[in-house]
């Protein structure tokens, strides 16, 4: 009877286990269930497996998480002690400077030497690689100088003279231009021992004598000033091998400077006093083969001659000077 009672207590027990309903287990915090997979999420059996170490994978595939913090990138200063932030305005402090002295030639190239206006001649002219531009700066003394200057320009300013010392010791100078000025003077050794000067521009200016020049110039120009044929010395230019270039154009000159050498290529006289011109002029008289190639432009135009009185003068030449005939 015992026997019998514990065997009904058991069927009842075991009938109501399985009819009891299915207890649903929690979907874990946080997770957003993605619409299109909810069939196939609601058929996964939570109660067999941990979803959070066996089914990682799976779960991380169907589900996007919101509640988890949202960590922004960018720049976060440094928590702890801050004395190493640097403001940007600070930076120029740490850099150390030497204080510039206006007045020391102690920076070659860069500030070049003391000029006569109390600033170092780079500051007032500019200066870039060798060359030197004072143009329009209203001097009136040509400034010292860098050792190293190859071109040198101050047009259009108040120059009335060219002393010796000038270009003093400056061996690299090979362009000189002072076009413009009230130049009235010029030592007689301003330019005669620059060891490699090659162009020399006094235009505009009121020059009433060419010093003497070394014998590497190429190009000339003392156009537009009060020279007298008597301010060229006899011979100036005979020793110039490559003298290619001579502009003595709207001067006082009363004939042709001689002689002038065989490469010459370009003459310009115009608008001077010449009166006369010979046939040693421009060729030799004493050799009828002799052709000069090389000049080919000569300007006597506005000048008081007529060249069909000599045509001798120019049987050498490939090309007639221009003028009035």
């Amino acid at each position: 009877m015992k026997t019998f009672a514990y065997t009904l207590l058991g069927l009842l027990i075991l009938q109501a286990v399985f009819a009891a309903p299915t207890k649903n287990v929690e979907k874990p915090k946080g997770i957003k269930q993605t619409p299109l997979l909810v069939d196939a999420i609601d058929g996964f059996d939570y109660q067999q497996q941990d979803p959070y170490h066996e089914n990682v994978e799976l779960i991380s595939a169907y589900y996007d998480y919101e509640d988890e913090p949202k960590i922004e990138i960018g720049t976060l200063a440094p928590s702890g002690n801050s004395e190493f932030l640097i403001e940007e305005d600070d930076y120029e402090e740490l850099i150390p400077h030497e204080p510039l002295d206006p007045g020391a030639p102690s920076v070659p190239g860069l500030l070049g030497p003391e000029s006569k206006e109390g600033l170092p001649t780079c500051l007032l002219c500019t200066c870039l690689g060798g060359s030197v531009y004072c143009d329009d700066t209203d001097i009136e003394s040509i400034p010292p100088l860098p050792k190293e200057t190859t071109h040198f320009y101050a047009r259009f300013n108040k120059l009335t003279k060219i002393r010796k010392q000038d270009f003093a010791g400056l061996n690299n100078l090979k362009r000189i231009d002072v076009t413009g000025n009230k130049i009235s003077s010029i030592d007689e050794d301003s330019f005669r021992l620059l060891p490699e000067l090659v162009e020399l521009t006094v235009a505009s200016n009121e020059i009433a004598q060419v010093p003497e020049l070394p014998n590497t110039m190429v190009s000339i120009d003392v156009s537009h000033n009060k020279l007298h044929s008597n301010g060229i010395k006899k011979e100036t230019f005979k020793d110039m091998a490559n003298l290619a270039y001579l502009f003595l154009s709207d001067n006082e000159l009363d004939y042709v400077p001689l002689p002038l050498p065989d490469g010459l290529r370009s003459v310009h006289l115009q608008n001077n006093n010449i009166q006369h011109i010979n046939d040693d002029t421009f060729c030799n008289s004493k050799d009828i083969n002799y052709v000069r190639k090389p000049l080919q432009d000569i300007r006597l135009d506005g000048n008081p001659i007529n060249l069909s009185k000599t045509p001798q003068a120019y049987i050498c030449l490939l090309h007639m000077p221009v003028g009035t005939y």
